[in-house]
């Protein structure tokens, strides 16, 4: 008869204990759901996609309230989720977004409002203040709409739609004005009233953005539909 090697024994214990603390933490993962009621980036984050998707108008604060979920059934019923109120892993997956690694994600909240602090800076420096938030809303705008990238940089990027982008402007360092003017649209100030175009008449040479319907000029820049 052999006899019991402890050694084995004792391995095998914190195999299977490390096994089941795995199991448990991808578990956890997986039904990582954020509600009524929770606070922090992640909720953050879910008002900045929804606001950016046309669902949520509230103050984006961080707080899961009643605007919030309102806005996520609205989401989930525009878009053949199940309708809880509640954000799972399908209605992140469907905002854009990943409930776990709050981290990166915060990271690339970041990211984003300083890529849009920057084109405000490389497009509208010297403009009046509403001018630069009136920038960053058209970035914004165009995030909204279904004619263009749904992403920040997606828009910025898109071939020919930015000087700032074109001439190398968009990699001069921000002043703090660009940085909080892009903050303040990205929490729903939107100067413009939903504008996707903007341009300066006196330096304008495209023909074509003559045609569109100006609705407002701000500083030197018209902004149009």
């Amino acid at each position: 008869m052999s006899r019991p090697n402890p050694r084995a024994a004792r391995w095998s214990y914190w195999l299977a204990a490390f096994a089941f603390a795995l199991f448990a933490l991808l578990a956890q993962a997986e039904a990582a759901t954020v509600a009524w009621g929770d606070k922090g980036s992640q909720v953050t984050l879910i008002q900045q996609k929804l606001q950016q998707y046309g669902y949520f108008s509230g103050t984006v604060d961080g707080i899961f309230g009643k605007e919030t979920y309102d806005a996520v059934v609205w989401f989930q019923r525009k878009n053949g989720l199940k309708v809880d109120g509640a954000v799972g892993p399908a209605t992140a997956s469907a905002l854009g977004i990943t409930l776990t690694g709050t981290v990166s994600a915060s990271a690339y909240n970041e990211s984003e409002a300083y890529l849009l602090g920057r084109l405000v800076y490389g497009e509208a420096r010297g403009e009046p203040y509403v001018g630069k938030v009136a920038v960053a809303a058209v970035v914004l705008n165009r995030v909204k709409s279904a004619s263009f990238p749904n992403t920040i940089s997606g828009v910025i990027y898109q071939a020919g739609a930015f000087d700032a982008v074109s001439d190398g402007q968009i990699w001069l360092t921000p002043d703090e004005d660009s940085l909080r003017a892009a903050q303040d649209a990205l929490n729903g100030w939107d100067p413009t009233g939903g504008c996707l175009y903007y341009y300066n008449p006196a330096t304008a040479t495209n023909g074509w953005i003559w045609s569109r319907t100006v609705q407002l000029s701000i500083g030197k820049h018209s902004f149009a539909i």
